[in-house]
């Protein structure tokens, strides 16, 4: 199946209540797409479908719950005929000494960066082969090309799982596209649609992360505008049947020499 240019896709947004998932779903779903957006939180989905407008639909989906997962694709074909291509961006970023990491704060962040990811490709695989689809995943530089944020180790190494899991994927199933799309410094859309990973962090501890962060010059010095990142994704999950797109990284580009530093501490 070949997705032209005009031609509108029928997309499943996974992680799609705050952040890039968010702009994403609703940037597609205005641009003519008919969007499933997905996320744990029904209230913010539901909010993001209405802003969305009517080509978008709202499915609650906790991605560490295979039953949920299963029921969210099977809602997702239900409402929109099937399924063309899917976004992954659901991700956590938990702030803490890998010392102090115990088991379960491990558990928590593979279940959501890795797990998940696997378990939703799985229940949404059917539908993604008889359209010979494509799925979009969202890494991160710090796992793919640059050092690991000291702080940051539960999420850095899952992000670096995920590349791994993406390739596995690939090598089984060559009917499906399996793109792994690395990240740069994008702090999302406005309110809401603003990158959401520093949410919970400790103020207190991240102040003291960041002075090493800035000294080992894993800060970018600029963002890059989301307006700029969505057509590269769409671009993506347009492949057809006979081309696909294996690994792309999107980062941003100073377009002055003194570009501002970006105001939120959030690793690509």
């Amino acid at each position: 199946m070949t997705r032209a240019g005009g031609d509108p896709m029928r997309v499943v947004v996974v992680g799609a209540s705050t952040g890039l998932g968010r702009c994403l779903g609703i940037d597609f779903a205005k641009r003519g797409h008919q969007v499933a957006l997905l996320a744990r939180r029904e209230k913010l989905v539901v909010e993001a479908a209405a802003e969305a407008g009517s080509g978008a639909f709202p499915v609650v989906c906790d991605v560490t719950d295979e039953a949920s997962c299963r029921q969210a694709v099977e809602e997702s074909l239900r409402t929109l005929g099937g399924i063309d291509a899917v976004v992954y961006s659901a991700g956590i970023g938990i702030l803490q000494p890998i010392a102090e990491l115990d088991a379960q704060t491990w558990a928590r962040a593979f279940a959501t960066n890795v797990i998940g990811a696997s378990v939703f490709t799985a229940a949404a695989l059917p539908a993604l082969r008889e359209s010979h689809g494509t799925v979009a995943y969202f890494s991160s530089v710090s796992a793919s090309v640059g050092a690991p944020w000291p702080g940051l180790a539960s999420y850095t190494v899952t992000k670096a799982a995920l590349d791994k899991l993406v390739a596995a994927w690939r090598a089984e199933h060559r009917d499906v596209g399996f793109t792994q799309v690395t990240v740069g410094d994008c702090a999302g859309g406005e309110g809401i649609g603003t990158s959401q990973l520093t949410a919970d962090w400790d103020p207190q501890l991240a102040a003291e992360y960041y002075p090493l962060w800035t000294a080992r010059a894993l800060m970018s010095d600029c963002l890059m505008d989301v307006e700029d990142f969505v057509p590269v994704i769409e671009s993506v999950l347009r492949c057809g049947a006979s081309a696909a797109i294996p690994t792309i990284t999107v980062t941003p580009r100073p377009l002055v020499a003194d570009a501002p530093s970006p105001a939120g501490l959030q690793p690509a």
